[in-house]
């Protein structure tokens, strides 16, 4: 029998800290030789105009996984801001019925939009920082109680990824 899959989804509004976390946990994982994969969703369905209204997102994220599924992966570590919305629709696309760990990251909104200022600038920094905001009171509003919340303020990408592999049981 083939062993069920698992997926930490890491959520939060931009400029908290998803990407950094999850390559840090990658790194952590690597060390220890756990096989594990990680997917950036927001690259899944990144194109002008969006085609988001088609679940490319979601039928790329089911290509990507099988492909890692028939070489024996069964952990993946998945990143979009609204990942842990969507919970359902993901685990779906992985078609595997994986066991599913939510993690919403959390910041304020001065630590948020100084990550961002190290990335954007101009018009691009503005619209980050109010879609940043937006999503942020989303997230606190919509995501499940059973999504766990790591506030990143303060904290090193290392505590932050150690946070995260504890709450998943991957060590």
């Amino acid at each position: 029998m083939q062993q069920r899959s698992e997926v930490i989804l890491i959520g939060g509004r931009s400029g908290v800290g998803k990407s950094t976390a999850a390559f840090r946990l990658h790194s952590i994982l690597a060390d220890r030789d756990v096989t594990h994969a990680v997917i950036e969703g927001d690259a899944l369905d990144l194109a002008h105009p969006a085609p988001w209204e088609h679940g490319l997102a979601e039928r790329n994220l089911a290509a990507l996984w099988g492909n890692y599924r028939a070489l024996g992966y069964r952990r993946l570590i998945y990143t979009n801001t609204v990942s842990v919305l969507g919970a359902d629709v993901l685990a779906a696309a992985m078609g595997d019925d994986p066991r599913v760990i939510g993690v919403l990251l959390r910041s304020s909104d001065d630590t948020a939009e100084g990550r961002l200022a190290g990335r954007e600038e101009g018009v691009e920094l503005e619209r980050h920082v109010g879609r940043s905001r937006a999503a942020a009171r989303r997230l606190d509003e919509q995501a499940d109680p059973v999504v766990h919340r790591i506030d990143t303020d303060g904290r090193t990408p290392t505590a932050v990824a150690e946070e995260i592999l504890r709450i998943s049981g991957w060590a």
